[in-house]
């Protein structure tokens, strides 16, 4: 499967951005799939995933109450909403997928190009 993210860009803090993650190549509904961020100088880390068998979701606790995760497997498409945002979610993000039924850095087996998300104080 391939996957290419979008829908980054600037945004005050408190503010909100809507990311997309298209896929191809693949029978969507049977991936797991996820969202990652980087920020400058860390480690890649796990923001939140959603299984494929039952759409369960996992969010880490920095973004908890504040991102909501969502996909439309009639459109091939996974959404990540972020509301509330902060400066220190700036980073890069990236959808990533799997055909089992864990998520994390170490588990996905594609990815797609990030997309730049940046919030200013």
């Amino acid at each position: 499967v391939q996957l290419q993210a979008s829908g980054g860009g600037l945004v005050q803090a408190g503010g909100s951005l809507r990311l997309s993650c298209a896929a191809s190549g693949g029978t969507f509904s049977r991936y797991t799939l996820g969202w990652f961020r980087q920020a400058p100088g860390k480690e890649r880390e796990f923001v939140v995933g959603i299984n494929w068998s039952d759409g369960d979701t996992h969010y880490a606790d920095s973004v908890k109450g504040r991102f909501t995760i969502s996909r439309d497997n009639a459109k091939n498409t996974l959404y990540l909403q972020m509301n509330s945002l902060k400066p220190e979610d700036t980073a890069v993000y990236y959808c990533a997928a799997n055909l089992r039924e864990v998520v994390g850095v170490r588990e996905m087996d594609y990815w797609g190009k990030g997309t730049l998300v940046t919030v200013s104080s």
